[in-house]
């Protein structure tokens, strides 16, 4: 299962972040993309989603697979669910460490 996204321009006073736009069954949401990573072969992306202020003070991140059409670059990418425990734990470590190095490369 896909949601549908939508990429957006980045607003000029945050010329750095891009947002796609999720559509749920209960609304559109809208994301910072915090980054695209790789897990055993495989895409994901971490999103940061955003309230009506473009703020999140929950500090809740959403993991999906991810994945692009190497032979249409300008396709949409889909998003979709990670199922299975395992996989999602494996994801989950993976961005903790990714979440990790952020911080000791600011550190430097």
């Amino acid at each position: 299962m896909s949601d549908d996204i939508m990429k957006e321009a980045p607003d000029e006073s945050e010329a750095e972040e891009m947002t796609v736009t999720i559509s749920l069954d209960d609304g559109d949401v809208v994301c910072a993309v915090i980054t695209i990573f790789e897990v055993e072969g495989r895409d994901y992306i971490a999103l940061l989603p955003l309230d009506e202020n473009g703020e999140n003070t929950d500090g809740e991140v959403w993991l999906y697979r991810y994945s692009e059409n190497p032979d249409d670059p300008n396709e949409e990418p889909e998003l979709g669910y990670i199922d299975d425990d395992d996989e999602f734990e494996k994801v989950e470590e993976a961005f903790d460490e990714y979440l990790d190095s952020v911080e000791f490369d600011e550190m430097l």
